[in-house]
């Protein structure tokens, strides 16, 4: 476990990618089987273990510490394992491999894990401590992706990284005989049979860089709305996968009954209806399942809209040019008439182009696909080959009304923010975002929560409703899962108005009128959002006391923190209970009752 977590730590504090590699590389060189194949599965995601809770570990708190001694250290260090860690008395020095450590949390019983994780716990230092309860909860926030740290494998000699992701999904840990191979031993072969193979992604792109390309050299296709799968029949094996290598087979039966095929093919998993796809908030229903019932199956039938292929009939494509496979796909029989061919876009010019995107057929087009017609089909995101132009993304003005600390390189920081819109008098929170801002931004919002802080909740802070954030997304589907009754697609916050006062913030009307207008992009459901990769439009308003945001939490409120408290389930925030005490009372503020913009 010494080994382990000073792996962990180095590897949390190493930003340099190559480095990364280098220190994975050695540890494994140097570390025996199964400890080295346990410790892997760990660091790429691969490791099922019985789950360790958050309240789990926050009951040991409960018994071992004073509650305003773990209150106060867990709302500085905020992550839970890290704050256990630290605060823990032990003897240390004992040893502990990270192949027992596995074997205890898998077979231990429920009743028993919190008694068996406090022993371990007493024998073992702060930092085998914190590598331990990484390992039993999963959450190692290193920065480390699997594929990069299948990369280190690629580099240890024998096989590279294409032949090694080729079978990585029908490994499991310790991975033996995967490590055999590396060294010169043979091809695990029983992991042959119908595996996931790396996919091909696309980059942003527009207009304007559209226009230096010609687009006689470009195909171009529909982009659904739906899952990028890979759909694989190989010897009689079937099997589907998430376009990250999940096998989600089990979840999708009258997909896996429709194969009947032999090949590997990339396509969009959909939820169709007479022929129709369906919404992505139908897809949804049947995501995330280990198992399907009949009522499902019936009211959320699923099916393919395919748009490559990477192997058919024994034959392997990716060396070919997309036209090439593109062939082979018009000629085949897919056995199926769940499973069809997604069509291509007759385009002479990108402005042509450009009004397609701008009025397509169907509600769930979410953009479009543009693909070099003389590319190979090359794992991971090579740049030039394939593009995504995708439809302008919505916009909404609302309201900040939660934060909570982040984790790992973020604990120091509050960078998840839940916010909300004007729903008659009150605040209703619609979603939560903890990206699309820069470092700097991160650094003025931390500070505005801090300053701002009204009540607290563990971890998370309830801010004065005072600052406006401009919150970009995908979409928006009804929901009876959430207050609001609206559920937004991938939110990010694209802008914060520092110079906007909160009552002028958008209303949930406004938001749940998207819901029927799928592809409006009009002034009054959008507000031309319009930004490109990580561009952003700022006005000169500045954060209130200017660009100056080097000392975080120096007035911070003295409200009381319930140690160990979770998360509130996000209350609607009353003008009259809620809002500063300048304006208490009144209804939603307009420019002149604002005290500002923060």
């Amino acid at each position: 476990m010494k080994g382990f977590a000073d792996l962990l730590e180095r590897l949390a504090f190493t930003p340099s990618r190559n480095a990364k590699l280098q220190l994975l590389q050695h540890y494994l060189e140097r570390t025996p089987d199964p400890d080295r194949g346990y410790a892997f599965a760990a660091l790429t995601g691969d490791l099922k273990l019985r789950t360790v809770t958050p309240s789990l570990l926050r009951g040991l708190a409960v018994e071992r510490f004073d509650d305003e001694l773990f209150a106060l250290s867990y709302d500085f260090v905020g992550d839970l394992a890290e704050t256990i860690a630290l605060l823990w008395e032990g003897e240390g020095g004992a040893t502990l491999s990270v192949t027992d450590a596995v074997h205890l949390l898998e077979t231990t019983g429920k009743a028993g894990l919190p008694a068996a994780i406090a022993g371990v716990l007493d024998r073992l230092g702060a930092s085998e401590r914190l590598a331990f309860l990484k390992l039993a909860t999963g959450n190692l926030r290193i920065g480390l992706s699997g594929r990069l740290a299948r990369t280190a494998l690629a580099q240890m000699g024998g096989p590279g990284l294409a032949e090694i992701e080729e079978l990585w999904h029908g490994l499991t840990p310790p991975f033996t005989e995967l490590f055999a191979w590396i060294e010169g031993g043979p091809r695990p072969e029983q992991a042959a049979l119908a595996p996931f193979r790396p996919v091909m992604l696309s980059t942003p792109t527009d207009l304007d860089e559209l226009r230096a390309l010609d687009p006689a050299e470009h195909a171009a296709e529909w982009k659904w709305d739906g899952i990028r799968v890979q759909a694989v029949s190989d010897g009689g094996v079937r099997r589907l996968y998430s376009r990250t290598g999940e096998d989600i087979s089990a979840a999708f039966p009258d997909v896996i009954a429709a194969m009947n095929y032999d090949g590997a093919l990339d396509g969009e998993l959909v939820v169709r209806r007479d022929g129709a796809v369906a919404s992505f908030n139908d897809l949804q229903q049947r995501l995330n399942r280990k198992g399907v019932g009949r009522a499902m199956l019936a009211s959320h039938p699923a099916g393919l809209r395919i748009y490559d292929a990477l192997m058919w009939q024994g034959r392997d494509l990716r060396g070919l040019p997309f036209t090439e496979r593109r062939a082979v796909l018009e000629a085949a029989d897919f056995g199926s008439d769940r499973i069809d061919l997604s069509g291509l876009l007759s385009f002479e010019t990108w402005d042509d182009l450009a009004a397609l995107r701008a009025d397509p057929p169907d509600a769930v087009i979410e953009g479009v696909m543009i693909k070099r017609r003389d590319s190979l089909y090359v794992g991971g995101r090579p740049r030039g080959p394939w593009f995504k132009w995708k439809r302008d993304p919505r916009v909404v003005d609302a309201v900040l009304m939660y934060a909570q600390r982040g984790h790992g390189k973020r604990s120091g920081f509050y960078s998840d923010f839940t916010f909300g819109l004007w729903d008659g008098e009150m605040l209703v929170p619609v979603g939560k975002a903890y990206f699309g801002f820069t470092d700097e931004e991160l650094r003025e919002l931390d500070r505005f929560v801090r300053n701002h802080t009204t009540e607290r909740f563990g971890p998370v802070r309830a801010v004065a409703p005072k600052l406006v954030l401009e919150v970009a997304f995908e979409g928006v589907n009804s929901s009876a899962r959430h207050k609001s009754g609206v559920a937004m697609r991938f939110p990010r916050i694209s802008r914060i108005r520092w110079d906007k006062p909160a009552g002028e913030a958008d209303r949930l009307e406004t938001l749940a009128a998207m819901i029927d207008t799928p592809n409006a992009f009009d002034a009054e459901t959008a507000r031309a959002g319009t930004r490109h990769g990580r561009k952003k439009r700022r006005d000169e308003a500045q954060p209130p006391g200017g660009a100056d945001v080097s000392e975080l939490g120096e007035t911070e409120d003295a409200a009381s923190s319930e140690p160990g408290g979770a998360a509130p389930d996000a209350p609607s925030l009353s003008l009259a209970d809620k809002y500063p005490a300048g304006v208490r009372g009144r209804k939603a503020p307009g420019p002149a009752d604002d005290e500002g913009a923060a």
